[in-house]
């Protein structure tokens, strides 16, 4: 898993085997927690025609959707896989910051 691009406090752009996931940024009230989902044919037509500005939108609608909320019925609930993925998550995301330091 490696990271391809990243908004500060929002989400990871993140691509495994040529899948490309979305770890987006959530906080509500003083719980703070990230949704990893795996970006569907549609979301892809859409990242492909509009770029980051749909990553911006997409991190957005998971933040607001709450899918970590009790009782939340966020569409992305079902779709996380931060807890199967976790560690690969923050190795590739240790990686990239360990590049970019020098």
């Amino acid at each position: 898993m490696n990271v391809i691009d990243h908004q500060p406090h929002a989400w990871y752009l993140l691509e495994d085997n040529g899948v490309l996931f979305i770890d987006a940024a959530c906080s509500h009230s003083f719980v703070d927690y990230s949704v990893l989902i795996e970006l569907d044919k549609q979301e892809l037509q859409n990242f492909e025609s509009d770029g980051r500005s749909f990553l911006d939108q997409l991190a957005y609608d998971i933040h607001y959707s709450a899918p970590g909320v009790r009782g939340s019925n966020s569409p992305y609930k079902s779709r996380n896989l931060a807890q199967l993925r976790a560690e690969e998550v923050s190795e590739a995301v240790k990686i990239w910051q360990a590049a970019r330091i020098g």
